[in-house]
């Protein structure tokens, strides 16, 4: 009988876990301090992690985010490398999650519609 996870998926979860204790507790880098990792891919041999984050927006605050991010890499996949004892640490790519402001955009579009929809209602 097949499990119902693969392991990238289950190694996937440790990876999020690990890295938003490292952000909140190790890093000492102010450009990440408010970093909410919300997603990670493993590829199936391991070897590298896909790592969605949100961070403060604003004008060139993802960016500098990013750039925290990509500075405290090396330090970030030592760290996981030792605390998960895989063979391998995977190589981390971040890229910004922009789902929460769709979300957002959509909820505002949905409520411009729901006005005027009231408007010629009545």
């Amino acid at each position: 009988m097949p499990l119902p996870f693969k392991r990238a998926d289950r190694v996937a979860g440790l990876i999020q876990e690990e890295l938003s204790r490292l952000l909140l507790r190790e890093v000492k880098d102010p450009r990440v301090h408010q970093v909410t990792i919300t997603a990670v891919r493993v590829s199936g041999d391991l070897r590298h992690a896909r790592v969605s984050f949100t961070g403060p927006g604003g004008q060139g605050g993802t960016e500098e985010t990013l750039t925290g991010l990509r500075s405290a890499a090396g330090f970030l996949r030592g760290q996981l490398g030792r605390t998960l004892r895989l063979r391998y640490a995977p190589e981390l790519t971040f890229e910004a999650d922009e789902s929460v402001e769709r979300s957002l955009h959509v909820a505002a579009l949905l409520k411009q519609v729901a006005a005027r929809e009231g408007d010629e209602g009545e």
